[in-house]
């Protein structure tokens, strides 16, 4: 860690606890049949791609998942299967990034959609009043990008706008292909498991 300056963190699997498992039942059980095969833990597809692209607005998203399971479904029931993939917010790595923002410009890439976001940049957030974008100098997400990882035009998006030097920087992924495009462009790089307490790499 004596050279770096910057740490770019990815949300889901790394900040979050997931459970795609619990998702693709919850889905199942309110109508929607296909929800194995589109839903991923890393990379979606479908209607679910095209929320994370932002290619489609979230209203477009509801009537889509309508429309696929022939079920007249509720935006409210939709958007609860879709958090389900979340199932716990650890408070100690909340606490972890405040301690490391002391030290190092921290980041957000992540791979994210309107209804994960709307939950955590709001007060259902659990994390002591505040959300999540308190604890990041700067969020980059691919629904406003308009582009997912591992494409390496995101990470490319990242430096420019951040002004980071790769190699002065440390990206956290649980993604095996995100982290190998991270190490091409230079950055160290840590690929930690789903609910890894990973706090010993900072020496906290």
């Amino acid at each position: 860690m004596e050279d770096i300056k910057n740490i770019l963190f990815d949300l889901g699997g790394v900040i979050l606890d997931l459970d795609r498992d619990s998702a693709v039942r919850r889905y199942k059980e309110i109508g929607l049949d296909s929800a194995e095969e589109l839903l991923d833990p890393y990379h979606q597809k479908g209607v679910f791609l095209a929320l994370e692209e932002g290619r489609v607005s979230k209203e477009a998203f509801h009537e889509e998942v309508r429309r696929i399971s022939g079920k007249n479904l509720s935006d409210e029931d939709i958007d609860e299967a879709l958090l389900r993939f979340i199932t716990h917010t650890p408070t100690y790595k909340l606490e972890m990034l405040e301690q490391l923002r002391k030290k190092y410009k921290l980041y957000l890439l992540s791979n994210t959609n309107p209804v994960i976001m709307d939950w955590a940049l709001s007060p259902d957030f659990p994390a002591n009043g505040k959300i999540l974008s308190d604890y990041f100098d700067k969020m980059y997400l691919s629904y406003k990008i308009g582009i997912t990882k591992p494409d390496k035009r995101i990470f490319e998006y990242v430096i420019a706008d951040t002004g980071l030097i790769p190699s002065e920087t440390l990206y956290i992924d649980d993604g095996v292909a995100n982290i190998a495009m991270g190490k091409a462009l230079g950055m160290k790089t840590y690929c930690p498991k789903n609910k890894e307490d990973f706090r010993h790499i900072f020496g906290l």
